[in-house]
């Protein structure tokens, strides 16, 4: 492909993403940073992790963006009595025209393209378990067949960090599935201004379908394809390296408040971030810039705080800033 074609097919990145982004402004204000976030991470193929107390919008953001898109959109609501089987599925008895009995697979909410996940902490490591081999795999196991999940497949969690009774934390294993974690604030004034506006008045906002799963699935495509200089790497990868407490490139912060850092996942999180970013930023390659701007939704999630580190209330973001601020350039890594 031509360099003309790359850069077409870029601009016309560039574009759908921002239209993409007008509609769901139509019904979401402000959160401008979110909306990026879980775009991206749709765009990536990865998940969304979202924290925040209720009433902030969060089912609505989802909701949204499956309008939007064209996808099915499934709410799943996590509490201590869900099933496995209330989320993938089960296989009921059904009979026959000759009256006799076969079993047939009922599918679950999960098969959809977009699922939310509402309090996703809520509900037994036994149901997590089974949300986690649908997000990593992207298919679901049932009475020893596999059924595959359709594409794109989307998991958009949610949690309350307020109300911690009765929840069960979710294992590092399945909190490494996420792309990215995204913490989501209380409206400003003016927002909170626009949104009782938009929802106290007679007309409802609504957003219009952009495109399809198929325009998804090649955009994601695309994105790969922008290429990073090896120094830029190197710094992504030294990033990573420096949240491990026992690694020579480990930060300060790091080796007096982390128990154990991120995963590889984490630094493949950052680069194909760091690549859209570039793109909607109208560059055809990756900066130190896109790096140090989608680390902190990339490796929060990542960090497991050792005791002082619980003890003193330190948060993962204060680590992260100390890692973007003290990492060693790539010269000295390679």
């Amino acid at each position: 492909m031509s360099t003309d074609a790359i850069k077409a097919e870029l601009d016309q990145f560039r574009a759908d993403f921002l239209k993409l982004r007008q509609e769901i402004a139509k019904v979401i204000v402000g959160q401008d940073d979110i909306v990026e976030g879980t775009l991206t991470a749709l765009i990536a193929g990865g998940h969304v992790l979202l924290e925040g107390v209720p009433g902030l919008g969060k089912t609505l953001l989802v909701r949204t963006i499956a309008d939007a898109l064209h996808l099915k959109f499934a709410r799943i609501q996590f509490t201590p009595d869900l099933m496995p089987a209330d989320l993938v599925g089960t296989n009921v008895v059904m009979e026959t025209p000759d009256h006799g009995r076969r079993f047939e697979f009922q599918r679950g909410p999960v098969f959809a393209n977009i699922v939310l996940a509402d309090e996703i902490n809520r509900a037994t490591p036994k149901t997590q378990s089974a949300l986690l081999e649908a997000m990593q795999e992207h298919h679901v196991t049932v009475g020893g067949q596999t059924y595959r999940l359709p594409e794109p497949f989307f998991v958009l969690a949610t949690q309350n960090p307020l109300e911690m009774e009765g929840t069960y934390p979710l294992p590092e294993a399945q909190l490494d599935r996420f792309f990215f974690k995204l913490l989501v604030k209380f409206p400003s004034f003016g927002d909170l201004e626009a949104i009782l506006d938009r929802t106290t008045e007679p007309t409802k906002p609504q957003a219009g379908a952009t495109f399809d799963a198929e325009r998804i699935i090649a955009l994601s495509k695309l994105v790969r394809q922008i290429p990073i200089a090896p120094e830029v790497r190197r710094y992504a990868i030294a990033v990573v390296m420096a949240t491990h407490p026992d690694h020579e490139l480990a930060s300060p912060m790091t080796k007096q408040f982390i128990q154990y850092g991120s995963s590889p996942r984490g630094a493949q999180a950052i680069i194909l971030a760091a690549k859209l970013r570039a793109i909607l930023d109208s560059r055809y390659h990756v900066a130190r810039d896109d790096i140090k701007a989608v680390a902190p939704m990339a490796l929060r999630h990542r960090l497991i705080l050792n005791f002082e580190g619980q003890a003193d209330g330190v948060p993962t973001d204060a680590v992260i800033a100390n890692i973007l601020k003290t990492a060693q350039e790539p010269a000295a890594v390679a």
